[in-house]
């Protein structure tokens, strides 16, 4: 730890504020800020009152010094925060004098790799910090907290001490070579294993919430001109967002607005009208529509009730490759004009809701549709979770449905072994167990400078 540089960075947003706080940790850090203020440091974790001076010994700023001895930090090293005044003028030339005095500028998400390194967070707490900062909901903040305070790490950890549990089982089979096979038949191997996947099958269930919460879900909106796609999206969203009006083609472009229903974070997609033009304008709006269908988690296809028309030839004509029914649901507007009542019903094997988007009608049915398609069901025990927490627990079941296979099949203990040995390896892959450079560069990479 003590051969290590001392890092420095504004740790506030930037812009103008009442305080802006500046943190160093490393092992200078002690040192630097006492150069800084001229004057003995406060005790720990007490704020004590200095004036800031420059290399010509004038006050540049003055404010508020606290420090945080090691190993008791955030960082598990010395640090010094500083609470100066807020402006960007003042906030930069701090950190320029701290950067004379021996600091160095700190890397994106540095200081919590330097927390993950010394053993103060997981992998997965220390990507809970970014996610709390990032958070678009309440339900996401919550969780995310929850996931900072060790709650998904908690059950990663059970399921890798049954998964320890069941190998120590398997080698002592192996170790004992003339009791192997009666050892891997009588069922225990087998029971624990079902165990173990039956366990991270609940894990990955409730990451997959999480994942939801962290994400959210792109909804597209999709349609023929005057089908009442912006009407839909100003109906889901509750504002006036889009233009709406009687002339086909209003919308050439795709508009983005972030929305929550039922707690889940959505992305609402409104793009221009499907139909053969000339108007070059119009056909780049829908070159844009198509490439925002194909990044679609789900497609919502809306169709004019009043006009008689079957939606899956329009789907087919422009985007039929992403025809499935777990990516596209129709939606036939206008019910207010045709006299059909709203409602949901079946389509061919797909899902099929009747609204009247101008008058809002049906459009809750929609919205409760929406996020059980998503499989989105909250609970209060939810931790935010990433891809690559549920990629982990994926491969994770893959090694072991192979060493299921090995032991009922083939009763090879060699290879049931081997493959508890690779799950193991993707499970603590989401705590940090066991994790490659690059990956820790790319997590950490993504945190804002000063976290």
């Amino acid at each position: 730890m003590y051969n290590r540089s001392t890092i420095a960075a504004i740790a506030t947003p930037p812009g103008r504020g009442g305080v802006g706080v500046i943190r160093l940790s490393g092992p200078k850090a002690y040192a630097i800020a006492a150069a800084l203020t001229q004057k003995d440091l406060p005790k720990a974790r007490y704020a004590g009152f200095r004036q800031f001076y420059d290399a010509a010994n004038e006050v540049m700023d003055e404010g508020l010094v606290i420090c945080f001895p090691n190993p008791h930090s955030f960082t598990g090293e010395d640090v010094v925060e500083l609470q100066g005044h807020g402006g960007p003028v003042i906030q930069n030339a701090l950190l320029a004098r701290l950067l004379e005095l021996g600091a160095t500028a700190a890397k994106a998400g540095e200081f919590s790799m330097r927390a993950f390194e010394n053993g103060k967070l997981d992998l997965v707490q220390a990507e809970a910090i970014a996610d709390l900062i990032d958070a678009t909901s309440q339900a996401a903040a919550r969780s995310a907290v929850r996931s900072l305070q060790g709650a998904f790490s908690t059950k990663v950890n059970t399921v890798l001490e049954q998964l320890i549990h069941l190998r120590l089982h398997v080698e002592a089979a192996i170790d004992f070579p003339e009791e192997e096979i009666d050892f891997l038949a009588d069922g225990k191997i087998l029971n624990l294993l079902d165990e173990v996947a039956a366990s991270v099958t609940a894990v990955q269930q409730s990451a997959r919430q999480g994942q939801l919460l962290r994400e959210g879900l792109q909804v597209v909106i999709a349609g023929k001109p005057n089908a009442g796609k912006s009407s839909l999206l100003n109906a889901l969203a509750g504002i006036e967002r889009a233009i709406v009006t009687d002339i086909a083609g209003t919308t050439r472009d795709v508009l983005h607005e972030k929305i929550t229903l039922n707690g889940l974070p959505i992305t609402l997609t409104d793009t221009a009208g499907l139909r053969e033009t000339g108007d070059i304008v119009e056909q780049e709006g829908i070159r844009r529509a198509i490439k925002e269908i194909e990044q679609a988690d789900l497609l919502l296809l809306v169709y004019d009730l009043s006009q008689n028309e079957d939606p899956l030839q329009l789907a087919q004509h422009y985007f039929a490759e992403y025809i499935e029914p777990k990516r596209l649901m129709l939606i036939g507007n206008k019910c207010d004009l045709t006299g059909v009542q709203a409602a949901i019903s079946d389509f061919n094997g797909f899902r099929h809701i009747t609204v009247s988007a101008k008058q809002e009608t049906g459009v809750q049915s929609l919205i409760e549709a929406i996020t059980a398609h998503a499989g989105f069901q909250p609970e209060e025990d939810t931790f935010i979770a990433r891809t690559r927490h549920l990629d982990a627990m994926k491969r994770t079941q893959q090694y072991l449905a192979e060493a299921r296979e090995q032991l009922v099949v083939y009763h090879a203990g060699e290879l049931v072994a081997e493959s508890l040995r690779l799950a193991q390896n993707a499970l603590g892959e989401i705590t940090g167990d066991f994790s490659a450079d690059d990956l820790l560069g790319k997590i950490f990479g993504s945190f804002c400078i000063g976290k």
